[in-house]
């Protein structure tokens, strides 16, 4: 899979999704709590609002991640057969760390990619022809 083509200067999009940048000036403004986006940006403006990601991360999401921690916490009941409350201590907080830290990149690259694609709802953007 090819690196969506970027403004010069700016990180890939795996990059400024982790780091949170803004698609349009580079600012660490993109997220405004853990698993959700700022309004918009604080430098450039930029209306974060106007973008629609949906729901689809969340999806594909519960079933990659439920899948890995069943599969997980039964390798580790076989391997140790601790009693059910360790179960509860190890998986619990560890499902929900990274169903937020996967949701927020997941999101954030979407929300870029839709920007740098000039993506609008149920089309691409005519792209600006250059003289």
């Amino acid at each position: 899979m090819t690196e969506i083509q970027n403004k010069e200067g700016q990180p890939g999009l795996v990059q400024a999704a982790l780091l949170g940048l803004c698609p349009e000036c580079g600012a660490k403004t993109l997220y405004g709590g853990p698993a959700s986006f700022s309004d918009k940006c604080s430098a450039c403006g930029l209306d974060y609002s106007s973008f629609n990601v949906g729901d689809g991360p969340a999806a594909i999401l519960t079933l990659v991640l439920g899948a890995l921690i069943g599969a997980l916490a039964i390798s580790f009941d076989i391997a140790v057969r601790p009693p059910f409350w360790v179960h509860v201590i190890i998986w619990v907080p560890l499902t929900c760390l990274m169903v937020v830290a996967s949701l927020r990149v997941t999101k954030g690259a979407l929300l870029i990619a839709e920007h740098r694609n000039r993506a609008v709802e149920g089309k691409l953007a005519e792209q600006d022809e250059e003289a």
